[in-house]
């Protein structure tokens, strides 16, 4: 039951209203004066409970129950086809000799705001590896650098740092483990990739993984030839994702947001230095003692011990 923004009383009161009035004796105007609404609204109530009960105490819709002008079903049914046929609501509009607005508040009613809602959902893409170190999910997010306190903390776009810069948050993630390799680098070109690439690997090697098959998005520096020299010297398979297909690399992309909403905008920084600092303390976090939901809620180091268990002598 959604009150009315200026309603005086709830429902509840209301009905205490309404039995002062009729169980206990009170006149409207000082039932009304307690409740502190006139006696008209109280004697509104009050005849509502009579013919309705409780039920006519709930605020009803100021919606009219018909629409004049409203259009009709037919025509909703042809403006449907004619989107259907991947028509803009201004190819509509004019085919059917309507206002442009009409046509757009039917569309949005019916669902068909968007063209993009004419083709039938992806199914969900899920999918895991068996095994830690079969395949790494890397990316790349571009972060400002900072001098202060931004318009996150302050809510003023007034100050723009100016000439500062960006920098590049190399990321990486293992599919089976979840266990995550992060670094800031000076820029996203091919050469750093590769450098990226080779330190993540010797990371995992630390834990005993020994890495197979990267998965990169389309970017210039995964399909650079440097960047192809070295997947073959480290005996790398390299997937890439589909064009405008992101969400083949998921679990990266979920990684990211939440490294930005616990590390990069998670706390206040005076600038670039301090949030780098703060990085290897959140990822140690992220890796040893963060729940992670699609590890039934175990850390990433948890699962990682987890499966060197299950396979005895596999990841030593």
């Amino acid at each position: 039951m959604k009150l009315h923004g200026n309603a005086r009383i709830s429902p509840h009161g209301r009905l205490l209203l309404v039995r002062r009035v009729r169980g206990q004796g009170w006149t409207l105007a000082r039932a009304a004066e307690a409740a502190g609404v006139s006696v008209r609204t109280a004697a509104k109530w009050v005849a509502r409970y009579r013919t309705e009960g409780e039920a006519g105490l709930v605020d009803r819709s100021s919606a009219p129950s018909s629409v004049w002008n409203r259009t009709s079903e037919d025509r909703v049914e042809l403006i449907a086809a004619l989107r259907r046929l991947r028509m803009t609501a201004a190819e509509i509009a004019e085919v059917l000799v309507m206002p442009l607005s009409t046509v757009s508040a039917v569309l949005t009613r019916i669902g068909l705001g968007k063209r993009s809602r004419l083709e039938p959902p992806e199914p969900p893409n899920r999918y895991e590896r068996a095994e830690p170190g079969e395949l790494l999910h890397i990316d790349v997010k571009k972060l400002v650098r900072i001098d202060g306190a931004g318009h996150r903390v302050t809510g003023s776009r007034r100050r723009q740092a100016q000439g500062i810069g960006w920098e590049y948050v190399h990321v990486c993630v293992d599919d089976a483990t979840r266990l995550a390799y992060v670094e800031v680098l000076a820029d996203e070109k091919g050469h750093t990739a590769v450098g990226f690439l080779r330190r993540a690997v010797a990371h995992y090697a630390a834990y005993g993984i020994q890495v197979r098959g990267v998965m990169t998005d389309n970017g210039s520096a995964y399909r650079s030839a440097i960047h192809a020299l070295a997947c073959r010297a480290l005996g790398l398979k390299h997937l890439r994702t589909r064009p405008y297909r992101p969400r083949t690399n998921g679990k990266a992309e979920r990684f990211i947001r939440t490294l930005l909403g616990g590390w990069a905008y998670g706390a206040i920084y005076g600038n670039s230095a301090e949030r780098h600092r703060a990085l290897p303390g959140w990822l140690d976090y992220y890796n040893r003692r963060r729940p992670h939901g699609s590890l039934s809620h175990q850390a990433p180091m948890t699962r990682l011990h987890a499966l060197m268990n299950n396979v005895s002598g596999s990841y030593i």
